[in-house]
């Protein structure tokens, strides 16, 4: 089963979503359902933040001095049965903009699921790794959002 620790950080997001506990661990029995998600145990952080504290974040880790929508920490892998993958930071600001055109749960669930992907060992350096990511992000995105 895969779990989620929420750390709520910038109080607009409880504006958008009431339980963000809740929120993803609805989301996350969903994704605990599809078969090749089925057996893992994994645990991760999700930091609900805004774009001073990303910005802070994205120069620490990376040296870029602006804000992202999403930064992942992945921690090594094991082949223990339980194991916390790493931690994901999201920016509200970032979101709520994305959502203008579009909608704000479908752009949160866009950013952690990028994220989780990072922390289980995709990436996108590649255009034949980004090609492969993109298509099982948008797998997931379509089960959880049947209209897209």
């Amino acid at each position: 089963m895969i779990k989620a620790n929420v750390i709520l950080d910038h109080y607009k997001w409880k504006n958008k979503i009431k339980n963000p506990n809740n929120y993803f661990k609805k989301k996350l029995n969903k994704l605990n359902k599809i078969s090749s998600f089925k057996k893992k145990n994994y645990e991760f952080s999700v930091l609900l933040t805004n774009n001073k504290k990303m910005k802070n974040l994205n120069f620490k880790f990376r040296n870029k001095d602006k804000p992202t929508d999403v930064l992942s920490f992945p921690f090594n892998h094991s082949k223990k049965k339980n194991v916390y993958i790493g931690d994901i930071a999201i920016s509200f600001e970032i979101v709520n903009k994305r959502s203008k055109s579009s909608n704000f749960l479908l752009e949160l669930d866009k950013m952690w699921i990028h994220g989780y992907f990072h922390l289980i060992g995709y990436d996108h350096k590649k255009i034949i790794d980004f090609k492969k990511m993109t298509k099982k992000e948008n797998l997931v995105l379509k089960y959880f959002h049947k209209t897209i």
